[in-house]
């Protein structure tokens, strides 16, 4: 039995400590911090030492946590939570660390920071840094604020792509930090050089090229006028592929807002039903609990709160709910707290950048 064992209660008839809050598990953390670091400062077996013990604490408060651990000097060891980039959790990294405890030997950080990579990094043999990566930016007619970005791998070819996209996001990811990699880009795609269709620029001023364009979006609806509250909804039935009905019920006049760009995060939360008796649509009971928790959405994401209500459907035994948000933190919160307290029903959450509300376009009435 190794140290750990004894230190972490793995002995039988200890009691676990069980993680409800940020506090307990920082508190767990500090019983113990004087064994983390000494493993991670003689770099012993971290992975059983530090990572399996680390893990399931985390996962009781979050199961989109991840971590990574080592020095970040001679003296000073680093834990960064991060979140792989999934936006519906970003805030959550934010939050624990934010109220993580002040340790002389110690530096927590939420979500991967920007670092410098001078001389790249190297993985499945093939290296990424600034000399062999290039970009360029798209120009998507009818959506001006779009930022979609083609990067250029020198010589990436059929047989090694999928290794070289990789690489190529795990060096941006590190290269422009986590936070910034998930939200400062809305669509991209990485390519050989033989098919570039622009002039290359290095991807050493992809940092430059964002932050002008940032500047610019943010100078450009400084001054528009927020949603209002005069919403009209209009009621739309379809029939699915499967032949299974559909009904929706869109805020039509949010469709024809003239500063979507302003609202750019959607989310969407999914609740499934049994809808086998109702051909797929929510019966009484189930439609009565579901307008329950759409109506808590509604009022912990009110207009004032820079948040848009786009609508709901119902089709194949799942409600859909729709908000467009000028931020993603806050519809992270109330959403992923719905989902918690309603444990009868099997909910999803998916929060994504569209600047333009295309996700909805099949809504728009003027549409052709």
């Amino acid at each position: 039995m190794g140290i750990f064992d004894k230190v972490f209660g793995t002995k039988e008839g200890k009691k676990e400590v069980e993680i409800k809050t940020y506090e307990d598990f920082w508190d767990w953390f500090i019983t113990n911090e004087k064994e983390f670091y000494d493993v991670i400062k003689s770099q012993g077996n971290i992975e059983h030492d530090f990572f399996d013990v680390i893990s399931p604490k985390l996962k009781q408060l979050n199961d989109g946590y991840y971590f990574l651990a080592g020095m970040s000097d001679d003296s000073i060891a680093e834990l960064i939570i991060t979140v792989e980039g999934e936006i519906k959790n970003i805030v959550f990294a934010e939050e624990i660390i934010a109220v993580a405890p002040i340790l002389d030997r110690w530096k927590f950080t939420a979500l991967k920071p920007e670092m410098n990579l001078t001389s790249g990094i190297e993985m499945d043999g093939y290296k990424f840094s600034g000399e062999n990566i290039f970009f360029y930016a798209n120009d998507i007619e009818g959506y001006p604020d779009e930022i979609d970005i083609t990067f250029v791998y020198e010589d990436l070819n059929e047989d090694n792509k999928n290794s070289v996209v990789t690489g190529v996001c795990i060096f941006l990811d590190n290269f422009l930090g986590e936070l910034n990699f998930a939200t400062q880009i809305d669509a991209y795609n990485v390519i050989g050089k033989n098919d570039a269709e622009k002039e290359l620029v290095p991807v050493t001023k992809l940092k430059d090229f964002l932050s002008w364009r940032e500047r610019e979006f943010t100078e450009k609806y400084k001054n528009v006028k927020d949603f209002g509250e005069e919403d009209a909804y209009t009621v739309f039935e379809a029939f699915l592929n499967n032949g299974l009905p559909l009904i929706a019920t869109i805020n039509a006049t949010s469709l024809h807002y003239d500063s979507k760009a302003s609202y750019p995060w959607i989310s969407i939360l999914k609740i499934e039903y049994k809808g086998e008796e109702n051909n797929g649509l929510p019966e009484n009971e189930d439609y009565e609990k579901l307008n329950d928790i759409e109506d808590l959405a509604l009022e912990n994401l009110k207009n004032e709160y820079g948040n848009i209500y786009i609508g709901r459907e119902s089709a194949d035994n799942v409600r859909e709910i729709y908000f467009a948000s000028k931020d993603f933190r806050d519809t992270s919160k109330v959403l992923q707290k719905i989902i918690s307290d309603y444990p009868e029903y099997k909910m999803s959450l998916e929060i994504y950048k569209d600047k333009y509300w295309q996700s909805f376009e099949r809504y728009n009435v003027n549409q052709n």
